[in-house]
């Protein structure tokens, strides 16, 4: 099977966005200042604390979703030439090849750690950090998306 892959930068943002939400690092980061601002709005109502800590976890609060919702995503973006250049992607059992106008890159898909699937595109990673980006708009239609999550999930394991 063979999609051509081209980026489209609100998905690519959104997309960038759901990785960095769902890094487990992440995630508890802002569950803790969550509990943060709960608490200090809960001492601050029960006149046990002043007002500075709780507008200080409103203001932690508001920096990071800032960051991981707009700051991070647009970064990655502007940085990663990817983004800017179209591509062709073949999968078959063996693995999937990369293909550009002026080279291709083959990985088994062993080299894999997981994958996983969000609204617009596939997720495939190599390690915590580095990841390839599959837009499901490559495939011709439903079906096509259908064949590929389930060749998939018969080499990858879902994270």
């Amino acid at each position: 099977m063979t999609i051509h892959i081209q980026f489209e930068k609100p998905k690519v943002i959104q997309a960038l966005r759901y990785h960095f939400l769902t890094r487990k690092e992440i995630r508890l980061m802002i569950i803790l200042v969550n509990v943060f601002a709960l608490l200090a709005i809960t001492l601050y109502m029960l006149k046990i604390i002043r007002p500075e800590p709780f507008f200080l976890g409103t203001a932690l609060w508001i920096v990071l979703m800032i960051s991981f919702w707009f700051v991070l995503p647009g970064l990655v973006y502007k940085r990663t030439t990817t983004f800017q250049h179209e591509f062709d992607m073949d999968f078959d059992n063996e693995g999937f090849t990369l293909r550009h106008d002026k080279s291709a890159k083959k990985w088994p898909w062993a080299a894999l750690q997981s994958f996983t699937e969000s609204p617009h595109f596939f997720h495939f990673y190599f390690d915590s950090r580095s990841f390839i980006l599959v837009p499901k708009s490559g495939c011709k239609d439903q079906d096509e998306v259908h064949e590929l999550r389930t060749l998939i999930r018969d080499h990858v394991k879902k994270s």
